[in-house]
């Protein structure tokens, strides 16, 4: 089954959010409790982290789509969540757009659901929140850019690792220190299934990551609904860039983050399932064309 996946060109996160949403033409939250998943692994600027005017646009937008509430929900790490969010200046935007924030590193035990199944790369399941269950839409927004502790590329699939806790428990030590990471890191998506996604590919990193690296303009910003899709336009975008060898010299969906991810069921299964579109014909040919060649 085709997915479709928008790519927009701007140098200009509210104006390109706005565009790239409406371009794909899906509204599935429309009257649902909705939760918003951003990248605040660290406070470091885009795309480092979540830029806050993507944030902006993007609840602003929510709201004129018909969302029934809005709220956002993260875990950062190594720094703690709530030095983060008021690093960035994101708890004063979001009182300002009204809109509350669940940290997830301040949950209650009875707060974590448990996810497990036998032929995980986890050794015993992982634990996830209890408000991404109750959601009934979560729109997840990610950056693109590389990401240089065994990760390789960190996009919409590693964004949930946010979804796991680090204070108390031992996840990040057993998935940092795993020879299958990046199919610990796809995993991970089993436990929620996002609405929408948004990429925020104005600034990329095409080598380093996932907090500094190699800084490129890639000048776009990315839309969808199914991760596995918005993560190969994404890796097109970095070969198209010119990016590491792990990027340039691994075949798309032979990545490993990709292939366990298709493995699963997550989205698709090959290129040639990707519907393409976007505001500049050239450049939507040469990501096909890096999708094509792998």
């Amino acid at each position: 089954m085709e997915s479709r996946v928008v790519v927009i060109r701007t140098e200009d996160r509210r104006e390109g959010t706005v565009r790239a949403l409406r371009a794909l033409g899906a509204n599935p939250v429309r009257g649902r409790r909705t939760l918003i998943k951003p990248n605040f692994n660290t406070a470091d600027q885009a795309p480092g982290s979540t830029h806050n005017d993507t944030l902006a646009a993007l609840i602003r937008e929510l709201r004129a789509m018909g969302a029934a509430s809005l709220e956002v929900g993260e875990r950062s790490g190594p720094p703690l969540t709530a030095d983060v969010v008021r690093e960035k200046g994101v708890d004063l935007l979001l009182a300002e757009l009204e809109v509350p924030f669940i940290d997830f590193d301040r949950l209650a035990p009875a707060d974590w659901l448990e996810y497990r199944r036998e032929d995980l790369a986890w050794r015993k399941g992982f634990l996830y929140p209890a408000p991404v269950e109750r959601a009934e839409a979560v729109v997840a927004t990610c950056c693109l850019k590389t990401h240089a502790h065994g990760g390789v590329f960190s996009m919409s699939l590693k964004l949930a690792v946010g979804l796991v806790p680090r204070r108390g428990y031992e996840y990040m030590k057993e998935l940092h220190s795993s020879s299958q990471m990046r199919r610990m890191i796809a995993e991970i998506n089993l436990c929620y299934s996002p609405a929408l996604i948004l990429m925020d590919g104005v600034d990329v990193f095409t080598d380093g990551g996932p907090d500094r690296g190699t800084r490129k303009r890639a000048g776009v910003m990315v839309a969808g609904t199914d991760r596995v899709a918005v993560d190969a336009v994404g890796l097109a975008i970095l070969k198209v860039l010119g990016s590491n060898q792990e990027i340039m010299h691994t075949p798309i969906f032979e990545q490993e983050q990709i292939a366990r991810a298709v493995e699963l069921g997550l989205g698709v299964s090959s290129p040639e399932e990707i519907q393409l579109t976007g505001d500049d014909d050239a450049y939507l040919e040469e990501i096909r064309k890096a999708l094509r060649e792998g």
